[in-house]
């Protein structure tokens, strides 16, 4: 039977499944691990073909053709080859130019020292894998590229390592964005410069959600110490203001195009937000509170905002079940393109960016 997998946060696989039993009741949970799920589909090659999971909480997701199990590379290695030969067609296997190898979650985001992203381990069992993608039998078939950015269109192969010795082999096609990086993590590292981790996932929303900021675009942060989400948004040459009671960090305070506005943002006057182009958030808040605070802003008459970016936070994991409410409700405020992702350096939280058009 066809299984599709998906690869989560360590931590949000209860979350990814309630929300797979949601939007594609056809298809039964099969298998689990902390940041790896699997899933039995319909079989038939229709489903196959013209299936795209629709989530939240997956980070990437393909089908899964198999497992190699072992405790030595090189021979498996060779079954993976097989697992390849065996389930993709020669027109599909000399066509494939890239093959993704990560491993899965061990912790949460920011937990132990510990990002998301492509490991020692998977870089070394990318070269091994190599070789084998060339299948040793065709000189005409070249090694594929190892964890490099597909284009939109392409055949790409998964091994996810999932346990010490233990690998699982699948494939997806590239789309755009998240599909085209390995595992579903942007290839990004926390600058030395960074006061926190938090520009890791500014970065990388604005990777993934592709609004359109221009240098010189006045944007407002709401939630902003100690500062790392707004040293992503100086770095593009955006004009930033910074709303927290908290202290904003002193490399902050030297930015030219910096201000901070000590304070509450539902307390500050609408004028201040007439001229602002984009509204950031990463409040310490329950969802519903932090949309209070949004919705007081953006539905204002003088105030035009053109798109939001909020990072909206579960104290409780039943809070995902309320995503399409918190759409809905957004999409009130004049936001028609509404859409949300736990990106890989989010921690209990989600992504939510809203335009209006």
């Amino acid at each position: 039977m066809p299984f599709v997998f998906a690869v989560c946060q360590a931590g949000a696989e209860a979350a990814l499944k309630n929300e797979i039993s949601r939007r594609h009741p056809d298809l039964r949970f099969a298998f689990s691990r902390p940041g790896f799920v699997t899933f039995k589909t319909p079989d038939t090659r229709g489903f196959i073909e013209s299936f795209q999971l629709k989530s939240v909480f997956a980070r990437t997701w393909g089908h899964s053709i198999g497992k190699v199990v072992g405790s030595d590379s090189a021979t498996m290695a060779r079954e993976y080859g097989e697992l390849l030969s065996t389930n993709l067609s020669t027109e599909q296997l000399a066509g494939c130019r890239h093959v993704h190898v990560w491993e899965r979650d061990g912790y949460m985001p920011g937990s132990r020292g510990f990002e998301p992203g492509v490991s020692v381990l998977a870089t070394e069992v990318g070269r091994i894998l190599e070789p084998a993608n060339a299948d040793g039998n065709d000189d005409a078939i070249a090694p594929r590229n190892v964890n490099a950015m597909p284009e939109s269109g392409e055949l790409v192969i998964d091994c996810v390592l999932v346990e010490p010795g233990e690998w699982w082999i699948g494939w997806h096609i590239a789309d755009q964005g998240p599909s085209c990086w390995p595992g579903g993590t942007p290839q990004i590292e926390l600058p030395e410069h960074a006061v926190s981790r938090t520009w890791l996932k500014m970065v990388e929303g604005l990777m993934w959600s592709g609004l359109p900021v221009k240098a010189r675009d006045a944007v407002v942060e709401i939630g902003s110490s100690p500062g790392g989400s707004c040293q992503a948004l100086l770095g593009l040459g955006l004009k930033v203001t910074g709303i927290d009671p908290a202290e904003m960090d002193e490399a902050l305070t030297k930015e030219p195009n910096f201000t901070h506005v000590r304070g509450r943002a539902k307390e500050q006057p609408r004028r201040m937000f007439s001229h602002v182009r984009w509204l950031a958030s990463d409040a310490s808040a329950v969802p519903n509170y932090a949309l209070d605070t949004i919705e007081a802003i953006v539905t204002h008459s003088s105030v035009k905002i053109e798109g939001l970016l909020l990072t909206l936070k579960f104290t409780d994991w039943k809070l995902a079940d309320e995503i399409p409410l918190y759409h809905k409700r957004i999409r009130s405020w004049g936001f028609q393109n509404v859409r949300s992702r736990q990106l890989a350096f989010n921690r209990r939280e989600i992504c939510v960016a809203a335009t209006k058009d």
